[in-house]
Parts: C-alpha cells; structure tokens; sequence
C-alpha cells in the first residue's frame, strides 16, 4: 500500500483527530484497554486520515471496530497483504475503510488508517488489547500508554517501506489537535495500597471498604504531550497463583482457543548468592547517537543522557570484580570500542577506561546497533568467563527485527541486559534482546536515574545462575498439559515468572484441583515452588488468558517478513488468525459499503501530529509533573539528587574547600532558552561521584590530596588520626571513604553497594582477623547530630577486621575539623 508522506506542508491544516479515549481494567497484573480514537473531518473534502503511534510490545490486539453514524463496523483479521489489496479497492470505489496493522519491522509501532472520511462525517474507532504489566524493582506494576514516537534510524532499503517514515509533523503542547481522557479501575484480592502517576490524576477513589477496588481518571483536558504511566502498589505481590480460562465454545475442544488454558504466576524463592568473584566478561555497549545529548527528564536541571550515561558507565567499572574481562563500546553511524578485544581488570585497564569515559561525547550520529553487536559476537569466547552485554539506547532503530534475530542466535554464549532510555525507546527492541538471550529488560524514564537500574542489573549479572528449570504438574487422571510458553532460560532473584499451559483431555465435572511445581538447581542445591489450584474453569467474554497466550507464542516465532523463515511466517499467521491477535503479517480491515453515495474524486491525505519531545529545542512545550498526591515519587531507597554541599541542610559546616570545584554556579532566572542545555548537571559535578572515580580497581583508596579535598579536612589530620601509622595508610583511607559515603551518599546507595562490597572485601583481606571485635560506633554522639551506625549493620566492614582503625573513628574529638566527616549532611 502507498504511503502518501509528502502531502502535509504545516501544521495549519486541520487534522480530522479530535480526542484519545482510554479505559483501563487492572486486575491483578493484568491489563484490559479499549482505546476509542474520534475522528472529525471539518474540511470541504473527503479524506483519509493516517494515525502512526506506538504501543508496548507486549501488547496483544485482539480487536478494532468503526462506529459510524450510529452502526458499528466489525473489523475482520486478515492475511496483511490480503487486507491492504481491500483496502484500496474500497477507497477506489468510494467505500469507507478502516484498516490497522502492525509495523513490518518493529511491534512496537502501529498504524491507523481511516479512508473516505466525508466532509462532515464523524467516526469513532476502537482497538482493544491485553497485557502483562511488568512489575518493578519496589513492587510496583508499571502501566505505560505511550505518547512519543522517536523517529528511528533507516537501516537498510527494505525498512524505507515502514510506516515509520512516514512524514509525521511535529506541534507545541498548546497546538496539539487532541486530547486524551483515560479512566483506570483497579481491582485485586491482595489490596490496593496507593497509585502514582507521572501526570495528573484525580484522587483515588477505593470502591470497596477493603480496598480491593479503586479508579483513578486523568484530569480533564489532559494534552497527550508524554506518556502516561501508572504505578500500582498491591499491599502483597508475591503470592504465586494459577488462573485457568475456559475456551471458545464454538472452538474445537482441542484448539488453541477451544481447550481451558492456565496462566501460572510464580515468584521463585531463590536465595541471593554471588558467583565466582573472577568470572564473567562484560561489555557496554553505549548509545553515542546525536538524541543522546537530550536531558533525562524534562525538568531544566536534568542530567543530558550522555552526561547520565558516563557516570553509569563509571559505576559499572569500579564496582566490577578483579580478575573479569570488560570492554566498552559507543554506537551511533559508526562505532568505537576501548580496547580491539575485551581486557583483563586491572588497575591499568580500569584507569585507561575512566578516562576514555570522561572524554565521551553524542557525536556519532544515527543509531546503527547491528554491526557493533556482530563485532562482538564475532570475538573468541573467554574460557571460564561468559559473556554479559549490557545494551544502553534510546531506542530509535527501524530495522528491530533484524537485532532480535541477531542477538537470539547468539543466545548460548551470553546474556543480554538492555536498558531504554527516556520516553519514546521502542519497546520491541528493549524487551525482545532481553528476552530471547535470558537478560533483563529496564525502562528508564521520567526521574529514573540511569545510574540506578543499571547498577540493578549487574547485581543480577553477578549473582548465580539457576540451572535446569523445570515444571511438573499434578493433575486428574485424563487430564494432561501441552506448554505453550518458550523454555524458560534464566530466572533471577526477586522476579516474577508467567507461564502459560493448555489443559487438554477431560476436565473433570466435580470440584478438584491440581498443582505445578516449578523446579531449579542453584549451585548444586535444588530448589522448588509449588502452588495447588481449582480446576473449575471460569468463564472470561474477552479471553484473556488466551490471547496473552497466543501473544506469548507469536513473540517467540515474529521476526518481521524479512527475517523470518516460510514455516515461522505459517505458524505465526495461523496463531494469529486462530487467537484474533494482530501480528506483522496480519491487519484489520474494515469496509463500509452503505454510504447514501459513494464518495467521489481524489482523498485529501492527513498524517496526525505527534508532540515534540523533550530535550530537543522545543523543550519548553512540555510542562512539569502536577504536585500533591500525583507527583511521581522515586521508586526506592535511591532518590534523584545528592544535594551533598547545602549548608543550610546540613548538620553540621563544611570547610569551603570542600565544595571547591562541587557546587554549581547558581543560573540567572532569565538565561535564554537557547541556552538550557548549560543547566544540566555535568559529569562529576558533585562529590560523590569525584569519591567514587578514586577508588581503585581493587576496591581501596589511596590517602592523597584529592581525597581529603573531597572528606573536607587536612592530610596531616587524617594521617594524626589513623591508628596504625606505620602500616599502609590505603587502609585508614579506604575506611574513611566507606564511612563518608555512608554519611554523604545514603540516598543512593544501591548506585554505590557493590564498589562498597570491593573495599570491604579488600580490607578484610589487607587487615587480617582479630579475635576481639569492637562494639563501638563509627560515629561521634547523636547529639552532636549524627546518627550511630554500628560497623556490621551500615558499613559491612567484618567486626574482627581492622578494630584499630573503627575504634579510633568513634573517639575523635568533637570540636575537630576531621569529626565532621563522619555525619551526614
């Protein structure tokens, strides 16, 4: 089909899109959408109206309708090509069409077409979908409706044909043509404790006295100029459960949508235990493209992404364990690496790195990730040490497919941890990479702190595998159990595992239930979850559990038309046809043939707009997150700012030279816009960072000028204090620095836990054991303003090492310069 792209030439030609109604059904982790798009055609002249938007991946479409002039049009799910040839012989004989598809290069991506719009004539289309909502690192589920479309990278000639290239045209917040209305009921047997949101929302209001129920709405007049997210916060998540769904009655009984399916929801019991301390490469693959100079957020004093991104990258490399491989490489039209192939961690390599990364920069274009990703599969493995990859990127790739295919066929060497930042990453690339090599996939956006998650993620690459996964299931006689969700390859601590089965046989006729028991092997050990359930099957109009089923099979066998083999593209098209869920070799047609008469002469072509996004220079159409109960709180322990030198604040004065070269120049109220981008907060600005990038790849520091800068007192005061002159002094100053960022850099100590986890493994080694531990605190008395933090509890430093140098710290005289480091400020 012929995409008309040239014919919007400004933003004052009315756009036929009026309004974006959405109702949301929450239950449990399950999300049930219908999304109404009305159309108005104001114009002289008939048109077809071209709607391109994205979607989660996840996403399982299952239904698309027209309402016109009072009589809904059933749309039917057709072979794709099948359906673009009906759709332009209706439009050529003057019929109103509907047609929606699924991008043939990302499933992330779909399209809205609305055909013979007459002069006058109002539509309403309607899509609906099921999903499974992710839940996050602090409980919450994560509902996200998305508003941006980054325009993606072209990678080869086949994707010019994707209806992402499409010419959309961009508008200021106050110009948008539509608003969305979206309402949310919530519904769980475990509770709901509260629900945040990145915009603004009404109160709350529980529909039940045990709060089960709640409904939260958009405030009116809501301008879709981000997306929307939705926290939920159960008041339990981790209880397993097993859902089972009757089937189609009108379905053979031993179908896919005919036999009862199972949704088995496991939260597997595994215990936190670190592999071996030398073993693992790692490598960083960083986007450097020109959309990375964006900020993080909306906010004026937002880091930029690259700014954010080196400081992750700094993270990364001192908290990685000695003896490891590593190696970093920058992707955008080009790509460069650090070092020809992945090095060993050594003082060495680790400072070489940390200096190319002070020096990176945006500047290499487009987003091309598929040759960097070849150049490291292409690389001899490491005996002894598989390969992690952690992917960093915005996400604005066409050719998605292409990737995912790539990267699946290298999923016996590695694993693949990806990160999506900012509004508008494509989904289908974050997820899919993650998916099919046993990685995990993270969102970052709004006031996510890329530091944060990406620090989440190498703790997961840390920790143990879980080996020979398995389920058993317990069932009657005559019943048996036909999986259909992929092989399961990793499981990681503290997630969530969804299952999805096909019960086929004879359902017994009396109330009787059955169990699964998923089982895994960690280090030797085996480990087991089992959960009982009733096999009475309940009756769902939509279908849910089924067509989240048929989406978790479609995923696994979709790669797009020009990846996938002849028998994939069969099974997908016949999964797709059976279950009614869209794929990228079906669509939605739709053709109205009563029109009074049909509509004659050439369509006027409208594309919708889409808002800008933030960071570029139309930054200043996008407003700030509401206040009160609304406002996005931060989603644990670590909140968005260091705040490390306001003396107001504190308890107690720092020197000033303290916060020489730290604190930033206050901006004048009245810069130019122009010149925003000078307000965001640079690489190193504040001290904690400068205390990390001193660290030593084997976890100490070294007692020199540029720490005492940092802890705010003099060498000679710190060197009188150390209780062990004659030994090496690394070990006083690694312990002052622990306890400093204990004091200092509490608010975001997840960011820093695993480097702590280095100096302390390295003081328990450079000091030895003593037989007597002390049981006396780092800290001067609380009411001099600091909170006692006993030496196991905060520090991990062991009780029997060094007791010397913890002993000392809590006698330091009070009205000394060098006694305030030690409390928090």
């Amino acid at each position: 089909m012929e995409h008309h792209c040239g014919l919007i030439t400004s933003n004052k030609e009315t756009v036929p899109l009026k309004n974006i109604s959405v109702t949301l059904s929450i239950n449990d982790f399950v999300a049930a959408v219908v999304a109404t798009l009305n159309y108005e055609n104001e114009e002289k002249v008939p048109l077809e109206a071209t709607f391109v938007f994205p979607m989660d991946e996840d996403s399982a479409v299952y239904s698309f309708e027209a309402l016109v002039d009072g009589k809904k049009i059933v749309a039917e799910l057709q072979d794709k090509m099948k359906a673009h040839s009906e759709y332009e012989e209706a439009l050529s004989q003057g019929h109103q069409a509907y047609l929606l598809e699924e991008d043939d290069y990302s499933r992330d991506v779909f399209s809205c077409n609305v055909g013979n719009l007459q002069p006058g004539a109002k539509v309403a289309v309607t899509l609906r979908y099921v999903q499974e909502l992710p839940l996050e690192t602090d409980g919450a589920l994560r509902y996200l409706l998305p508003a941006i479309l980054n325009p993606r990278y072209q990678l080869s000639e086949q994707s010019a044909n994707s209806c992402l290239n499409i010419q959309k045209p961009t508008v200021p917040l106050e110009d948008l043509p539509y608003t969305l209305n979206m309402t949310a009921t919530i519904t769980s047997q475990h509770g709901i404790e509260r629900v945040q949101s990145n915009c603004s929302l009404s109160p709350i209001q529980y529909l039940t006295d045990d709060k089960t129920s709640a409904q939260v709405s958009l405030t009116e007049g809501h301008k879709f100029d981000r997306d929307v997210e939705l926290l939920i916060y159960y008041n339990e998540v981790h209880s397993p459960s097993v859902a089972v769904e009757m089937g189609m009655l009108d379905m053979k009984p031993d179908s896919l949508m005919g036999a009862p399916s199972a949704m088995v929801s496991f939260y597997p019991d595994i215990p936190e235990v670190e592999a071996s301390k030398a073993c693992g490469e790692f490598v960083f693959l960083m986007d450097r493209s020109g959309s990375m100079d964006s900020p993080m957020s909306t906010e004026n004093n937002s880091q930029l992404r690259i700014e954010a991104a080196k400081e992750t990258l700094l993270l990364l490399l001192k908290s990685l364990p000695m003896g490891c491989y590593f190696n970093i490489y920058g992707f955008g039209s080009s790509y460069e690496k650090f070092f020809p192939e992945s090095v060993k961690y050594t003082q060495d390599t680790m400072e070489d790195a940390v200096k190319r990364v002070k020096a990176l920069k945006a500047n290499l274009g487009g987003t091309e990730i598929l040759t960097p990703l070849c150049n490291i599969y292409k690389a001899s493995s490491i005996p002894g040490h598989p390969l992690q990859l952690f992917v960093f990127t915005d996400g604005e790739v066409s050719d998605t497919f292409s990737v995912i295919r790539e990267v699946k066929l290298n999923s016996k060497k590695h694993r693949c941890f990806s990160f999506g930042i900012g509004q508008g990453a494509s989904t289908s690339l974050i997820k899919n990479i993650a998916r099919v090599s046993g990685g995990t996939a993270v969102f970052i956006t709004g006031k996510d702190r890329m530091q944060t998650k990406a620090l989440g993620s190498l703790k997961f690459a840390l920790q143990c595998a879980v080996d020979n996964i398995s389920l058993s299931w317990d069932l009657p006689p005559g019943l048996s159990v036909k999986m259909l969700s992929p092989e399961q390859l990793t499981i990681f601590r503290g997630q969530r595992l969804i299952i999805y089965a096909q019960l086929t046989g004879l359902m017994p006729q009396v109330e009787s239930t059955g169990a699964v028991c998923l089982k895994h092997i960690l280090q030797g050990r085996s480990l087991e979850n089992r959960v009982t359930f009733s096999l009475q099957p309940k009756a769902n109009a939509n279908f849910t559990i089924h067509r989240l089923a048929a989406k978790s099979l479609i995923q696994t066998k979709d790669f797009g038309s020009q990846e996938a083999s002849k028998e994939e593209k069969e099974d997908v098209m016949n999964i797709s046809l059976q279950s009614g869920v869209l794929s990228s070799f079906t669509a939605f047609i739709a053709i109205n043939k009563e029109l009074n008469k049909p509509v004659q002469g050439p369509l006027a072509h409208r594309v919708i707009p889409r808002p800008v996004m933030a960071g570029s220079s139309s930054i200043q159409f996008y407003s700030n997150f509401s206040g009160g109960f609304n406002r996005l709180q931060p989603r644990s322990l670590c909140v968005p700012a260091y705040n490390l030198c306001s003396a107001e604040s504190a308890n107690f004065t720092l020197k000033k030279s303290a916060c020489s070269g730290i604190q930033k120049k206050k901006t004048n109220s009245s810069t130019n816009k122009s010149n925003l981008k000078k307000e965001h907060k640079a690489f190193g600005e504040n001290a904690v960072v400068q205390l990390i990038s001193l660290q030593k790849a084997n976890g100490s520091w070294e007692l020199d000028e540029d720490l005492t800068k940092i802890l705010g007192t003099k060498s000679k005061d710190i060197k009188a204090a150390n209780p062990a002159k004659h030994e090496d002094p690394s070990a006083w100053a690694t312990v002052l620095a622990v306890v400093w960022l204990h004091a200092n850099g509490t608010d975001l100590k997840c960011e820093w836990e695993l480097l702590e986890r280095k100096a302390v493994a390295w003081l328990h080694d450079h000091a030895g054991r003593k037989t007597e531990p002390p049981s006396l605190s780092f800290f001067p008395s609380a009411s001099q303003g600091a909170t006692p933090l006993s030496v196991a509890e905060h520090s991990r430093v062991p009780m029997d090492a060094q007791p010397g140098y913890l002993r000392t710290w809590s006698v330091l005289p009070a009205d000394s310069s060098f006694s305030g480091l030690g409390q928090s400020m």
